[in-house]
């Protein structure tokens, strides 16, 4: 038997011990696991300097370095998602509807758990304890397979982990890693129907598309970021250079963060190059239209290629517009339906980017970088959807959950 029937079997079994859990025992298992967190946080440290290291030897960039880092205060800061996770209302058991029929059933419609939850996923080890927490939170067991890069820290997160269940009334069962770091393993979780209810990819476009093409396990589709802000011609000059300014360069490297700035050809042309000069400053590379680089003749030349590409970099594309409709138009062509922002004073203009632009999260005035389940208030998120079934935007804790019919009868037969 393999690594990955072994430990999805595992997890099946113990699913149905998480039934049974309450509340309070879910909460305590949660708490627990954040006071492990952060009293192994030295040794967490090591291991991820290893994964560190080793990316640094292969060619990661700094960029993307920066995504698998963790130190005290990114620790502290998992550990705080959990504490909140743990605050939070516990979807399970939840009584959505009750209808009463003519011929006297009583149908409810319940919240449930799904089951076993099968996680996918790029050098985040964030996501490790993310997924965790949410899931065990849930009721549901969860099965994680994530990259090579973080594998060190991924380990060593679980095995502190399951310390802190072995003191808790949840079977550590519920929590398993894969650790064969070869691809085969991932396709072997894709197709474990029966053992595995759902699978959620988190990462690259490649990843995310391998997995929506060939699993045969169905699939909550979380997106690739190609998200765009567009500056008005009435925006506020400061507001948009602090906005455009926190959604590139705040973490470049996160899906949520802007990958084409849209400018309004009427916007000011003043403020447009002191905030190009400001991007330049935080050693941003500019790739721009023609008309940008009519202004900016230090960019560099966007091609189609770089519009339909997420660079979790210092990279950012910029198109000057003449209309709204335009703008509207290249974020229809290029979105991956992610995160998009207009920036304006321009009610009518909010309103209609707001109604038309077809993505999970859409913003006026504010940075894309909100797009974040503790930002929303879920304590943490297993991915950001971005498809239309089931769930959409960061998921939190009601969307790893479905739902179940009871029906009360005395009796009652179908004619």
């Amino acid at each position: 038997m393999s690594e990955v029937v072994a430990k999805a079997t595992l997890a099946r079994q113990a699913a149905g011990a998480l039934a049974n859990l309450s509340t309070s025992d879910k909460n305590e298992a949660l708490l627990l696991m954040a006071e492990a967190l952060v009293h192994q946080a030295e040794v967490i440290m090591i291991a991820n300097h290893e994964d560190i290291e080793r990316g640094r030897r292969e060619g990661t960039s700094e960029s993307m370095l920066d995504r698998l880092r963790l130190d005290y205060t990114r620790i502290e800061a998992i550990a705080s998602a959990l504490r909140q996770i743990a605050d939070l209302d516990d979807p399970v058991g939840t009584l959505l509807e009750t209808m009463e029929r003519p011929n006297g059933l009583i149908i409810e419609k319940i919240r449930v758990p799904l089951g076993v939850i099968g996680i996918i996923y790029e050098a985040r080890p964030n996501v490790t304890v993310d997924a965790a927490g949410l899931s065990l939170k849930t009721g549901n067991a969860v099965v994680l397979r994530g990259g090579s890069a973080a594998l060190s820290s991924n380990r060593k997160i679980i095995e502190v982990l399951h310390e802190a269940l072995e003191r808790s009334a949840m079977p550590k069962e519920a929590l398993q890693l894969i650790e064969d770091a070869d691809r085969a393993s991932v396709n072997e979780l894709m197709r474990l129907n029966g053992l595995i209810d759902v699978i959620i990819p988190r990462g690259g476009s490649s990843l995310i598309q391998n997995v929506v093409q060939n699993s045969t396990v169905p699939v909550i589709e979380t997106g690739a970021g190609i998200c765009h802000t567009f500056i008005d011609a009435s925006a506020d000059a400061d507001m948009a250079r602090d906005i455009a300014l926190n959604a590139k360069v705040q973490r470049p490297s996160v899906c949520n963060s802007m990958e084409t700035l849209l400018v309004h050809t009427d916007y000011d042309q003043q403020a447009f190059l002191q905030l190009a000069e400001a991007l330049r400053q935080h050693q941003v590379e500019v790739r721009g239209c023609p008309l940008t680089r009519e202004l900016l003749p230090w960019a560099e030349i966007a091609t189609e290629q770089d519009y339909a590409t997420e660079y979790n970099d210092y990279i950012l594309n910029i198109k000057l517009v003449s209309s709204l409709d335009e703008a509207l138009q290249h974020i229809a062509t290029y979105s991956t339906k992610h995160s998009e922002c207009i920036v304006t004073r321009d009610e009518a203009h909010a309103a209609r980017f707001m109604q038309e632009v077809d993505a999970a999260a859409v913003y006026h005035n504010a940075s894309t970088r909100f797009t974040d389940g503790f930002e929303f208030g879920f304590g943490a998120e297993i991915g950001i959807s971005t498809q239309k079934l089931h769930a959409r935007g960061p998921m939190g804790l009601p969307a790893l959950t479905s739902t179940k019919y009871r029906i009360y009868g005395n009796g009652q037969i179908r004619q």
